[in-house]
């Protein structure tokens, strides 16, 4: 259904902005009168909206700290038996994030006019994925959506909590990195074309390590631009190849092959499979349902084409933990899991523990790649530094010993 922006005068005569889905722009003002609104400007949306809103949601995939904040505030309040309308008209007073905000407004005013929590979150996508919606949707079915919206605030928090760990482990090597290749950039660039031109007036021969630098610092100096932009196609062509199913699936098994980080990238996905089926079993949602959910967000091809050749043998009537363990990214141990956890009844038990397993196991290894990652950088930029410094310092010293 289109979207409409709309500028409109409120009850109270203040001038409000935002969006509204409707069939076309009589609907649209209609809509926006029975709100106690009066519309002064309605436009559609259009591509260019959903461009800048596509942008702005590739950055943190619409805050999900914000998010997060929303659902917990949102389930205590239908806790405390609060209508759904009165909890989001409360909410949006706290909410500081404009588009978030916006949002929030035209989903309480869809509920109210009738239309159901879950229809009316589905066209925020870049806000709420599809496992908020369908915990929702499961909340709104069973009448139990403040212990859902609980359950789905403590899913989002485990799951923030292992990416910041991560990103954590990395911010200490990406600053020394960062500060090691602008002090090489400024050595090659400023130092060591005035030094060479000294010592070349003076006829100084320079040795080969230093002329490897000159030709290094001769390519900064007047091909940066083709270096930014060979950077920038290579990673233009890498994003296009990616979204083509070959390149997922290379990539995908590329990550899980690497000789250090392949383990932690399985672990991670595993994790991340497990977590959100039991989640979604837990909510009451059915497991041909919740596998079709897991399939879209294991964000792995691989994963994600074993969980839907488990969910077709599922409808067949066949088990899941086959499919799971011949994908290759299940160890035998944790499909052995799977399975005694299917043929028991208890399988979104057995998925709980599998996670906090694998969680506590992928902060170990966190912890060593981080001690391990550190030193390697060091070495190879006190390499490169300590190159440049006998590169720079070699003619010196001849010229030196020319002299005496």
């Amino acid at each position: 259904m289109p979207r409409f922006s709309y500028t409109a005068i409120a009850a109270n005569g203040k001038t409000v902005k935002g969006t509204v889905t409707a069939e076309n722009p009589y609907s649209a003002r209609k809509q926006l009168r029975t709100r106690n609104m009066h519309p002064t400007r309605i436009t559609d949306a259009g591509e260019e909206e959903q461009g800048k809103i596509a942008i702005l949601s590739s950055f943190g995939k619409g805050n999900k700290a914000r998010i997060l904040e929303f659902t917990k505030q949102l389930a205590t309040l239908l806790n405390a038996e609060i209508k759904l309308t009165e909890a989001l008209t409360v909410l949006v007073q706290q909410v500081s994030d404009v588009r978030l905000r916006n949002a929030i407004i035209d989903i309480r005013d869809r509920v109210i006019t009738g239309e159901s929590f879950t229809d009316a979150l589905s066209d925020y996508t870049d806000f709420f994925d599809i496992i908020y919606i369908s915990m929702v949707k499961v909340g709104e079915v069973t009448g139990s959506l403040g212990q859902s919206l609980a359950t789905m605030a403590s899913f989002m928090e485990k799951r923030q909590r292992v990416e910041s760990k991560l990103i954590t482990a990395m911010v200490y090597p990406i600053v020394v990195v960062i500060a090691s290749l602008f002090a090489i950039i400024i050595l090659t660039t400023k130092v060591i074309p005035n030094l060479t031109n000294q010592l070349q007036q003076l006829g100084q021969e320079l040795p080969a390590s230093t002329k490897m630098l000159m030709v290094f610092s001769y390519i900064l100096i007047n091909w940066w631009w083709a270096i930014i932009a060979a950077l920038v196609g290579i990673g233009m062509a890498y994003r296009k190849f990616i979204k083509t199913n070959r390149g997922r699936l290379i990539r995908d098994k590329l990550f899980l092959s690497l000789p250090v980080f392949g383990p932690l990238v399985k672990q991670r996905v595993v994790s991340r499979f497990a977590s959100t089926l039991s989640t979604l079993l837990g909510s009451g949602l059915s497991m041909a349902e919740s596998l079709r959910v897991v399939a879209e967000v294991t964000g792995n091809v691989i994963m994600s084409k074993a969980v839907k050749e488990a969910r077709d043998r599922i409808l067949s009537g066949a088990d899941i933990a086959t499919p799971l363990r011949e994908s290759g990214v299940l160890d035998p141990a944790t499909a052995h899991m799977v399975a005694v956890g299917e043929k028991s009844g208890e399988l979104e038990l057995m998925l709980k523990r599998i996670s906090e397993n694998l969680e506590s196991s992928t902060d170990v290894v966190i912890e060593r790649l981080a001690a391990a990652i550190e030193p390697c950088i060091i070495i190879v930029l006190v390499a490169a530094i300590g190159f440049i410094a006998y590169a720079t310092l070699s003619p010196i010293l001849q010229f030196s010993s020319t002299i005496k």
